[in-house]
Protein backbone atom coordinates (compact mmCIF):
# COMPACT_ATOMS: atom_id res chain seq x y z
CA UNK A 1 0.00 0.00 0.00
CA UNK A 2 2.83 2.39 0.87
CA UNK A 3 4.58 1.64 -2.45
CA UNK A 4 1.43 2.56 -4.35
CA UNK A 5 1.15 5.88 -2.48
CA UNK A 6 4.82 6.67 -3.15
CA UNK A 7 4.37 5.93 -6.85
CA UNK A 8 1.28 8.16 -7.06
CA UNK A 9 3.09 10.93 -5.14
CA UNK A 10 6.04 10.87 -7.57
CA UNK A 11 3.65 10.74 -10.54
CA UNK A 12 1.78 13.80 -9.21
CA UNK A 13 5.03 15.77 -8.78
CA UNK A 14 6.22 14.87 -12.30
CA UNK A 15 2.83 15.75 -13.78
CA UNK A 16 2.89 19.14 -12.06
CA UNK A 17 6.42 19.80 -13.35
CA UNK A 18 5.52 18.84 -16.93
CA UNK A 19 2.32 20.90 -16.96
CA UNK A 20 4.17 23.84 -15.42
CA UNK A 21 6.91 23.57 -18.06
CA UNK A 22 4.30 23.48 -20.81
CA UNK A 23 2.61 26.58 -19.40
CA UNK A 24 6.00 28.34 -19.22
CA UNK A 25 6.67 27.58 -22.89
CA UNK A 26 3.21 28.79 -23.93
CA UNK A 27 3.57 32.01 -21.90
CA UNK A 28 7.16 32.80 -22.97
CA UNK A 29 6.08 35.14 -25.80
CA UNK A 30 3.09 36.71 -24.04
CA UNK A 31 4.29 40.04 -22.67
CA UNK A 32 2.33 40.12 -19.39
CA UNK A 33 2.90 36.40 -18.66
CA UNK A 34 6.54 36.07 -19.70
CA UNK A 35 7.63 36.17 -16.04
CA UNK A 36 6.32 32.60 -15.69
CA UNK A 37 9.13 31.40 -17.99
CA UNK A 38 11.89 33.03 -15.91
CA UNK A 39 14.23 30.38 -14.59
CA UNK A 40 17.50 28.57 -14.83
CA UNK A 41 18.97 25.33 -16.18
CA UNK A 42 21.60 23.18 -14.53
CA UNK A 43 23.07 19.72 -14.90
CA UNK A 44 25.38 17.72 -17.12
CA UNK A 45 24.83 18.98 -20.65
CA UNK A 46 24.25 16.82 -23.70
CA UNK A 47 27.03 18.68 -25.54
CA UNK A 48 29.56 17.67 -22.88
CA UNK A 49 28.21 14.43 -21.34
CA UNK A 50 29.72 12.26 -18.67
CA UNK A 51 31.34 9.34 -20.54
CA UNK A 52 31.99 5.85 -19.19
CA UNK A 53 34.22 3.98 -21.65
CA UNK A 54 34.45 0.25 -20.88
CA UNK A 55 36.27 -0.58 -24.14
CA UNK A 56 33.42 -2.83 -25.31
CA UNK A 57 30.62 -0.46 -24.37
CA UNK A 58 30.68 3.33 -24.20
CA UNK A 59 27.98 4.97 -22.09
CA UNK A 60 27.17 8.68 -22.19
CA UNK A 61 25.15 10.28 -19.42
CA UNK A 62 23.51 13.69 -19.53
CA UNK A 63 20.71 15.31 -17.58
CA UNK A 64 19.52 18.89 -17.49
CA UNK A 65 17.01 20.37 -15.06
CA UNK A 66 15.13 23.37 -16.43
CA UNK A 67 13.44 25.03 -13.48
CA UNK A 68 11.23 28.07 -13.92
CA UNK A 69 8.47 29.82 -12.01
CA UNK A 70 5.65 28.02 -13.81
CA UNK A 71 7.23 24.64 -13.07
CA UNK A 72 7.47 25.46 -9.37
CA UNK A 73 3.86 26.67 -9.35
CA UNK A 74 2.78 23.49 -11.18
CA UNK A 75 4.49 21.30 -8.58
CA UNK A 76 2.98 23.27 -5.68
CA UNK A 77 -0.53 23.11 -7.17
CA UNK A 78 -0.13 19.37 -7.88
CA UNK A 79 0.96 18.77 -4.28
CA UNK A 80 -2.02 20.74 -2.96
CA UNK A 81 -4.36 18.65 -5.13
CA UNK A 82 -2.65 15.43 -3.95
CA UNK A 83 -2.99 16.48 -0.31
CA UNK A 84 -6.67 17.33 -0.82
CA UNK A 85 -7.42 13.98 -2.48
CA UNK A 86 -5.31 11.76 -0.22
Amino acid sequence: MKTKNTFIFILVILTGAVVGGLIAELCRNVSFLSWLAYGSSFGVSIDNPLVLDLSVVKLKFGIIFDINIATILGIVIALLIYKKLA
